[in-house]
């Protein structure tokens, strides 16, 4: 893994790290952990054994990613971020320890979850969806919405480029234009 840099305070323990990944001090990655190419991982990262991030992702200091976790392609996780994979955590030896048990979590394609947003296992943030800085994820999010609160609720739709969407759902920004489909955005044709 000569095309991965690890700094010399951090610890990759992990044999599939992509080309191209920094992995900066303090962070950790686990043997068994995917990470993949080109992706970012700040300070005092931590990344799980079973944890799978896709290319191009930004991992900002002091974000968890766990076991179950899966996080696509060009996604931000921003600093202090909090993703679980516990949907009951005990700390008693009768109660805790249940991996079985435990639900994956799904962040697809492009989404960005803000500074210290909380996301709560067994959802999926859609493709570009954007979830503010604090926000409580306790349910799905759908394709480019932008989501804010706690609990999160739509405030509105997100364009790839990050902009906030108007009425008309036509980029101020980059130009793009997107439709309604389902719960979601996806591209105008």
């Amino acid at each position: 893994m000569a095309d991965v840099y690890v700094h010399p305070k951090g610890l990759n323990e992990s044999d599939q790290v992509g080309e191209g990944t920094r992995i900066w001090a303090f962070a950790h990655v686990m043997k068994g952990a995917v990470v993949g190419k080109h992706c970012n991982i700040g300070e005092t990262a931590f990344i799980e054994t079973g944890a799978v991030l896709g290319d191009y992702v930004t991992v900002k200091n002091g974000v968890s990613v766990w076991d179950r976790v899966t996080v696509e392609d060009y996604v931000f996780l921003g600093p202090n971020a909090v993703l679980t994979n516990d949907p009951l955590p005990r700390s008693h030896p009768d109660y805790k320890g249940q991996p079985e048990k435990w639900l994956p979590t799904r962040l697809r394609q492009g989404a960005t979850v803000g500074a210290n947003a909380t996301v709560i296992c067994g959802h999926t943030l859609g493709p570009w969806c954007f979830v503010g800085a604090g926000a409580v994820v306790t349910r799905d999010v759908p394709a480019h919405a932008l989501v804010a609160g706690n609990p999160s609720r739509r405030i509105g739709w997100a364009c790839r480029c990050g902009r906030r969407l108007p009425e008309d759902l036509r980029c101020t920004d980059c130009g793009l234009s997107f439709r309604r489909e389902g719960d979601g955005l996806t591209p105008a044709k």
